[in-house]
C-alpha cells in the first residue's frame, strides 16, 4: 500500500497526458519515491487516450490505468477512489495547471497537522499567484464562489480548483452522504461543502496556477449546470437539515 494516490481523471486528453503524467512521476520519485500511485482514471474517451494510459501503466511502475464507461469527473474520482487502498487520496488537472511543488505541501500539513482532514488548493487565496487566467473566467470562478456563499453558506476561497486531497476515512465518509447520481464537476464541490458542514479540519492551501489555453471546459455550459445543481444541493441540504 502506497502513501499517496494521486487521480488524473482524463477525457480525450491525447496531447496532454504523457507529459502531465511523466512530470508528475519525476517529480513524486522525487518526493516519495515507491510510495504513491498515480492513477489515470479515463473517462470514456473517443481518442488515443486509453492506448496512452495503458502505455504509461506498463512503462512506469507507480502508473495505473483505470477505464470507467461513462464520461465525468465525479465517475472518474469514484472509481480511483474504489480502486485505491492508500490513507491520502487527492486528484490534479491533467494539464499540471497547479504546481507539483504543492505536493510537498500537501504532504507537510497532512504530517504535521493529525486534526485535517482535507487540503483544498485555492487560487484564489490572497497569497494565491494566478497566471493567464482570462477575463471571462475569472468572472465566472468569482461568481460561482459568491452563489456558493449564499446559497451554500460555503467558507472556501475556491471551491473548484483541480487539486484536492483527503484522508482516507473522511474521504469515505463524504461520499456515503454525497450524490452518487452526480457524475460530473460538481461531485468533488460537494464533498467539499459537506465537509465544511460536517466540521471536519480544512486546510486551504494557496497554490501557484497558471492557466492552459488548450481547456475543453465550456465556460457558459458548465455555468448554466453547476447553478442547477447548486438549487438542487441546497434542497437536499435543507432536507437533511444541514441548512
Amino acid at each position: 500500500m502506497a502513501l499517496l494516490d494521486v487521480l488524473l481523471p482524463v477525457y480525450n486528453e491525447q496531447e496532454r497526458l504523457a507529459s502531465g503524467v511523466e512530470r508528475s512521476v519525476a517529480y513524486l520519485d522525487g518526493l516519495i519515491p515507491k510510495d504513491y500511485h498515480v492513477v489515470i482514471v479515463d473517462n470514456h474517451s473517443q481518442d488515443a487516450t486509453p492506448a496512452i494510459a495503458r502505455d504509461l501503466a506498463g512503462r512506469y511502475e507507480g502508473v495505473e490505468s483505470i477505464h470507467v464507461d461513462r464520461k465525468g469527473v465525479g465517475v472518474a474520482f469514484r472509481a480511483g477512489v474504489a480502486a485505491s487502498s492508500s490513507p491520502l487520496i487527492g486528484y490534479m488537472d491533467v494539464d499540471l495547471s497547479t504546481d507539483l511543488r504543492h505536493l510537498d505541501e500537501v504532504l507537510e500539513i497532512f504530517s504535521a497537522h493529525p486534526e485535517v482532514d482535507l487540503v483544498n488548493g485555492s487560487r484564489w487565496n490572497p497569497d494565491s499567484v494566478v497566471v493567464g487566467r482570462t477575463p471571462l473566467r475569472n468572472l465566472t470562478s468569482h461568481g460561482l464562489t459568491f452563489v456558493l456563499r449564499h446559497a451554500l453558506g460555503m467558507r472556501a476561497t475556491d471551491a473548484i480548483c483541480g487539486f484536492k486531497f483527503f484522508r482516507r476515512p473522511a474521504l469515505d465518509m463524504l461520499m456515503r452522504q454525497a450524490n452518487p447520481e452526480e457524475d460530473g464537476w460538481f461531485y468533488i464541490i460537494e464533498l467539499l461543502l459537506r465537509a465544511e458542514r460536517d466540521g471536519l479540519g480544512i486546510a486551504e492551501l494557496p497554490v501557484h496556477w497558471e492557466d492552459d489555453q488548450r481547456t475543453t471546459v465550456k465556460v457558459a455550459h458548465q455555468t448554466l449546470a453547476y447553478l442547477t445543481q447548486i438549487r438542487a444541493l441546497r434542497t437536499r441540504f435543507k432536507q437533511e437539515g444541514i441548512l
